[in-house]
């Protein structure tokens, strides 16, 4: 069975669910509703993948940011206006 391009409808979903899920074990499949992408099945390698990379990453705000960081920081924007303005 071969979809477009990994896609089913959720009535896909409900008549060929075996094969869905045999090509979700592949590679990523989308399922949509009404025409619009309503959720993604993925084997749990991928999944897992996913989860690890996710925690890699913090969200953060300038308030919380260690005065070390900070000033990196500071000095990436520096360089990077300065490189702008030498480029106009």
């Amino acid at each position: 069975m071969t979809s477009r391009n990994g896609y089913y409808t959720t009535s896909d979903l409900s008549r060929k669910s075996g094969d869905i899920i045999a090509e979700a074990l592949r590679r990523p499949v989308t399922i949509t509703q009404r025409n619009k992408p309503r959720l993604v099945l993925l084997n749990i390698d991928d999944y897992e993948r996913l989860m690890r990379q996710s925690d890699r990453r913090s969200v953060g705000r300038l308030e919380t940011m260690s005065d070390e960081l900070f000033a990196e920081f500071e000095e990436a924007v520096d360089a990077y206006a300065q490189s702008d303005e030498t480029s106009r």
